[in-house]
């Protein structure tokens, strides 16, 4: 019984066996396969597939760089420099798409052995930042455990936490750890900023003033350096005005770049963040004009974002210059007229409101601006009295007019039938109820009748003449002491009317934030007499001045304008550049009225020039060139919150004009608002301003037509205004 039983055991130790011997075969064999398919996959990967990841490794990448071109520039209307590039030796920071913190900073602390900059543009948050880079753990313990942990369970995001963590670690900083910054620091944080502030491959300017000679070598000696690496010396340029002539503009500087409100809209037309743009005025509104196309250069990178090679692909082109309409040498004479009247009225009694005065002078039939002139008298830093240019008040700033309108109104007569050609209307004091008597200046006894017609209405004046057409546009019969009752139609009529002459619209001027004036209401009734003699609305001296062009050029309103060519930059520095536009006139509209009629007005208006009763025959009659126009005042009040004198009754005095009667070549106007408090002495200055403004133009007419040339001249004035000062 006992052979069987070894029998089977070893039978059953053989058969294990064999199955272990099978198993590990079958092992064996699927390992083989496995590192077969291995070495199979990766001869495949480098025998047939090596060469292309190869050139995925080597794979480059094109990135633009723009790169800043010269602004265009400005000349007046004889080819002089109005604004100008300075060039200035400049030294840059370009950090590379894989630049870190740390690598900034070496470059900084370099730097700074090389050149001085100030740290007046650094900030307390950048020395705090400056401080934990540098004493990072012992910044960090200013944070406890039990400040991390509130922290740590605010139901906020993580950026969020790390955002009050850090905040929290600069509040905690003393002013006596900032103060341990050495000024070498404050030195080396100065550079630094300005490298930050910037995207990757974008040059960045470290210094662009007062970078001298030796600084600019010294840099230019290593920018070999690895220790340098990013730097680069460069010549950049300095925005500079040879006027003080406000409308010109400004912009801004590389340090300040774009300005926060418009950095979308700039961005999106491939401005950098620390271009310069125009910011207000001729800089502003021709802005895409001067800026140029910039260069564009593609900078060839590695895949670890390593810039290899830069490969220039647009040189780009320098910004269009413009040529203005305004010739320098006249503003800059007539400029001295308004400064000598002004401190002239200032020093005469009854004067202590008068701050401001204006003279536009335009082509009436070109729309072309020749000057804008606006003063304003002001203190400086040690209280002594200076004049400041005020340009841009003529046509932002709105005053009673007065008079001046008169023309308008009369034209308004006509159109709307409430007068006719020669109509006799009596000029007799007026008096409604609830309102005190409305008279002419030459008429105020009560009762006393004078027949005039409207040729005498423009030469003398006539306040009355005037009430009636509005009343007749109103429908209005006037009956003594009684009520004036006027439909608000009305308003709307005569309003309707003189923004045909521009009075109460914009220009249209190519320059920013011209404002329309101000529009008074519909009542009461009596308001619309005082608007039919300029006491009501109020206009900008340039609306003025488009009024009087407008009834000088035949009742065609054209489109005033500063800007006459643009033309491409000068290709010798000597002479200007092609022109490549040339603003033409632009007709806005013509008046609803008859030739017949507007040839009236502009009788009457002549008549003020040189008839026996005309308001400024004492500043006319004795011209050497034919000329007509208006004169105006009106009775006011001061207005300004705080002021001593706030709601003080004053007078505005104003001028309009043209030359020559026949043919005109200029069309002016004069604004000087709150002239004087007492309206029995009010002074003429407006009338003599007028006349020694035409007197000017036509002295230089002649001058300017004999040294016409396309040479680009050296400014008539010394002034000279840099970027940023």
């Amino acid at each position: 019984m006992k052979p069987p039983q070894k029998r089977r055991v070893s039978l059953a130790r053989v058969k294990l066996q064999s199955n272990t011997v099978f198993r590990m075969n079958i092992l064996f064999f699927t390992i083989f396969l496995l590192f077969s398919v291995l070495i199979l996959r990766l001869g495949f990967l480098q025998i047939v597939k090596g060469e292309d990841y190869a050139r995925a490794i080597a794979r480059t990448e094109e990135v633009p760089v723009n790169t800043s071109v010269p602004r265009g520039r400005i000349f007046d209307s004889a080819g002089r420099i109005q604004v100008d590039n300075t060039p200035v030796n400049a030294i840059t920071y370009t950090a590379m798409q894989t630049t870190k913190r740390e690598e900034m900073m070496t470059v900084a602390k370099e730097l700074a052995k090389l050149i001085e900059k100030d740290d007046d543009k650094v900030t307390l948050r950048d020395k705090q930042d400056f401080y934990i880079q540098l004493n990072t753990e012992s910044a960090s313990k200013k944070v406890t455990d039990d400040e991390k942990t509130a922290i740590a369970a605010e139901a906020i995001t993580e950026k969020e936490k790390q955002r009050k963590l850090d905040a929290l670690v600069r509040e905690k900083i003393t002013e006596e750890e900032l103060a341990s910054l050495s000024a070498e620091d404050l030195e080396i944080l100065a550079i630094y900023r300005e490298m930050t502030s910037g995207y990757a491959l974008a040059p960045q300017m470290i210094k662009n003033e007062d970078v001298t000679a030796e600084e600019f070598a010294r840099v230019s000696e290593r920018l070999t350096d690895p220790n340098l690496k990013g730097v680069n010396t460069m010549t950049d340029w300095k925005r500079v005005k040879s006027s003080d002539l406000t409308i010109l503009g400004s912009t801004t500087t590389p340090e300040t770049g774009i300005p926060a409100n418009k950095l979308d809209y700039y961005l999106a037309r491939d401005y950098s963040r620390n271009d310069r743009v125009g910011t207000s005025f001729l800089e502003q509104q021709y802005e895409e004009v001067l800026q140029g196309q910039k260069s564009v250069v593609k900078n060839v990178t590695d895949g670890r974002g390593s810039v290899i090679e830069t490969i220039p692909v647009d040189e780009g082109e320098a910004g269009k210059d413009l040529v203005l309409s305004i010739d320098s040498e006249l503003q800059s004479e007539l400029e001295k007229i308004v400064e000598d009247k002004l401190l002239q009225l200032k020093a005469g009694p009854s004067s202590k409101l008068v701050k401001d005065a204006y003279l536009v002078m335009m082509d009436p039939q070109t729309g072309e601006v020749l000057s804008m002139v606006g003063k304003r008298l002001g203190k400086d830093e040690d209280g002594k009295q200076v004049i400041n240019d005020y340009a841009f008040g003529t046509f932002t700033a709105s005053h009673e007019m007065g008079s001046t309108v008169k023309g308008a109104t009369l034209l308004t007569g006509y159109t709307e039938g409430a007068v006719e050609l020669g109509e006799v209307q009596i000029d007799e004091p007026l008096k409604f109820a609830g309102t005190s008597q409305k008279n002419s200046i030459f008429n105020t006894q009560l009762f006393n009748r004078i027949p005039m017609t409207d040729l005498m209405a423009i030469e003398r004046s006539s306040n009355v003449y005037m009430f009636k057409i509005a009343m007749k546009i109103a429908g209005a019969e006037y009956q003594y002491n009684r009520g004036l009752y006027v439909a608000p139609e009305s308003f709307a009529t005569m309003r309707n009317s003189f923004a045909q002459f521009g009075l109460g619209v914009k220009t249209g001027i190519d320059l920013p934030n011209e404002a329309t004036g101000y529009m008074g209401g519909t009542t009461p009734g009596s308001m619309l007499l005082d608007l039919a003699i300029g006491q009501f609305d109020t206009y900008t001296p340039l609306q003025l001045a488009q009024y009087i062009s407008t009834i000088a050029n035949d009742g065609y309103r054209m489109e005033p304008h500063v800007v006459k060519e643009i033309r491409a930059a000068s290709r010798d520095g000597e002479t200007l550049g092609p022109i490549e536009t040339i603003v033409e006139p632009e007709i806005l509209n013509r008046i609803n009225n008859t030739q017949e009629e507007i040839d009236q007005v502009q009788t009457g208006m002549r008549n003020v020039y040189i008839g026996n009763s005309g308001s400024a025959r004492g500043q006319f009659s004795d011209a050497p060139y034919t000329a007509a126009g208006k004169t105006g005042t009106a009775e006011v009040y001061f207005f300004e919150k705080d002021h001593e004198m706030n709601g003080q009754y004053a007078i505005n005095i104003a001028h309009v004009g043209y030359a020559p009667y026949d043919n005109p070549e200029i069309a002016y106007a004069v604004v000087i608002p709150y002239v004087t408090t007492d309206p029995e002495n009010v002074p003429r200055a407006n009338n003599e301003i007028a006349r020694a403004a035409a007197d000017k133009y036509f002295e230089l007419k002649n001058k300017e037509a004999q040294s016409a040339s396309n040479l680009i001249k050296a400014p008539y004035s010394n002034s000279v205004v840099i970027e940023g000062e």
